[in-house]
Parts: structure tokens; sequence; C-alpha cells
């Protein structure tokens, strides 16, 4: 009596959320026809009613930063761009919105130069979500695993020599793809990045209002927070400069 009271919990489960995805599917399918309409405001109420549930995708996200840019409400579209971004990388229309949303703000911001080596690392670490670079990592892990069993169990000399060699690379993209899916999973879960949200707000050299005046952002900045305290965020601009400013200022990425 319990296994078929357990089975029929299951399958009401099943179908609950059966019926949730159909209905969620049926939300942003009303949603997008708002949009398309020219209804921004009201297609943002349905697409908020499904970031509500705690779902999320890139093309929620990016109709969001959309509805919002149509709205004329930068800093808002930045947000969900770079949202969507952190879901989908390499997807050219989010590049291509947010690059044109960062084109209509007031900073205009160069990033400082780096070194070979730390290019090389981004363009890597940009290249996947945290997600693809784990199942990267996973696989290439296995693969070693395989390689370390194959030159154990070899018994000809050249063959054992060539796995070796193989054996080392696969290990060092292991180690490579680790660091890059562990890099990912941190600044994402410790929300290291924000959006300036105040439309003019000066950057302080400590957190407290009457600390000296360092330089001046506005709204749709996006700044990387490295250090938190009270009410107040240290961050840093892609120029390399550091300031204090107030939490309530901006909202993470």
């Amino acid at each position: 009596m319990k296994a078929i009271v357990k089975h029929i919990s299951v399958i009401i489960l099943i179908l609950g959320s059966l019926y949730s995805f159909s209905q969620n599917n049926l939300t942003i399918e009303k949603a997008n026809k708002l949009y398309n309409e020219g209804l921004y405001d009201s297609s943002l109420v349905l697409y908020n009613s499904i970031l509500d549930q705690n779902l999320q995708s890139a093309e929620l996200y990016f109709n969001i930063g959309n509805a919002f840019f149509k709205n004329n409400n930068l800093p808002k579209a930045i947000l969900y761009y770079e949202k969507a971004l952190k879901l989908s990388p390499n997807d050219e229309d989010i590049k291509y919105n947010l690059s044109i949303s960062n084109s209509m703000i007031v900073d205009k911001i160069e990033n400082v130069p780096q070194l070979f080596y730390k290019q090389l690392w981004n363009y890597f670490y940009n290249r996947y979500s945290t997600n693809t670079w784990a199942i990267i990592s996973i696989v290439i892990w296995i693969l070693f695993l395989v390689s370390l069993g194959v030159f154990l169990l070899s018994r000809s000399r050249s063959k054992k020599k060539f796995v070796f060699y193989l054996s080392v690379l696969i290990f060092i993209s292991a180690l490579i793809s680790f660091g890059l899916a562990s890099q990912k999973y941190y600044i994402n879960k410790e929300n290291k990045e924000a959006i300036i949200f105040t439309p003019t707000i000066t950057v302080k050299s400590s957190p407290t209002k009457n600390s000296v005046d360092l330089f001046v952002v506005h709204e749709g900045t996006k700044v990387k927070i490295i250090d938190r305290l009270d009410n107040w965020n240290k961050v840093k601009i892609k120029d390399g400069s550091i300031g204090w400013l107030p939490s309530n200022s901006m909202e993470l990425i």
C-alpha cells in the first residue's frame, strides 16, 4: 500500500512539474506578444512573474533587458543583458545589445591593458558558462584517468612514452578547466559585479559620507565589488580606479 501511495505521489509531482512548465511557457509567449505589441510594461510584469518562481534563463533575461531598453531604462537593460551573458557567454545577440546599451551611458571607461597571459585566460574564461566549464572539466578528468589506465596497462615502451606525455597534457588541461570552472562559480556565487543605478554619484576614499571625493560615476556603469563594510561596497571600475560607494546605489548582476 505504501509503495502505491509513493508511486502516486511521484506521478502527481511529475504532472505538477509538467503543468507548471507548460504554464510558464504560456506566460512567456504572452509576454513576448505584449512586447511585440509595444506594451513593454505589461510584458515586464509577466516576465517578472517567472523570475518570482526562482526560474532563470539567458533568453528570459535577454527579453527583460530588451523590454527595459525599449522603456529607455538603460541601467536595468544593462543589468539583465549582463545576467543573460553570464548564462550564455557566446550569444552574439546579447553581446550586441549590451554593447549598444553601454555606448549610450555617460561613462566611457577604457579597460586597463592586460598582460598576454591574462588576456588568454580571460578569453577562455568568457568563452563558456560555469556549467559548461564544469562539464568540460569532468570530461577531461575522465580522459586523464583513462590515459593513466592505458599507461599502467601498456606493455610497449614506445606506447608508454607517448601515453605518458599525452597524460601530462591532459592533466594540465584538466587543471586549467577546473580553475576556470571554479573561478566562474566563485564569482557568480559571491556576486562580485554590479551596475550603478544612481544617476550621478561620487566615489569616496573610505566608507563614510564625509570622506574625500575621488571621482564620479553614472548610472549604467559596471563595477567590480572587491570588499564590503556595513552599507558600503568597495568597488573597482575598468580603468583600475578604486573607491567606496553606498551599497544601495547599485544592483548586483
